[in-house]
């Protein structure tokens, strides 16, 4: 398997886990049945719980290009070294994002949200020229 398809699993799998910090924090603020009876929808979360969701959304809606533009390198052939070492770049720029966002660190989440725009820039480039 190549570098980009390695980098987009290590994305998606990212991606599907970043819920679990929000909602156990929602467990533990309402307990566990009214969570999961959905009696407490509507309880507001810890500011850290509500910034983690809204991280995580922001994860979700930077998956679907980053996915497309891999999976279009990949089967067209453009996927190379420029592509792959775009991938890791967006890889840990996700990775640096979730806990900058969740911590509320000034410029770092903005900083680490640019770098994988700009390696998802980079990988389209590649795409279409």
């Amino acid at each position: 398997m190549t570098t980009d398809l390695i980098m987009l699993a290590l994305v998606a799998g990212l991606t599907a886990l970043l819920w679990l910090p929000y909602i156990l924090a929602h467990i533990v603020n309402v307990g566990l049945l009214p969570a999961l009876t959905y009696t407490a929808d509507g309880t507001p979360l810890p500011d850290w719980a509500a910034r983690a969701k809204k991280a995580h959304y922001n994860a979700i809606e930077n998956l679907a290009p980053f996915a497309t533009l891999v999976l279009i390198a990949h089967v067209s052939g453009t996927a190379d070294e420029t592509t792959a070492a775009a991938s890791v770049v967006y890889f840990l720029a996700r990775l640096a994002h979730y806990p900058a966002y969740v911590s509320n660190i000034p410029f770092t989440r903005t900083i680490s949200f640019a770098v994988g725009c700009v390696a998802l820039l980079v990988i389209f480039l590649q795409v279409v020229f």
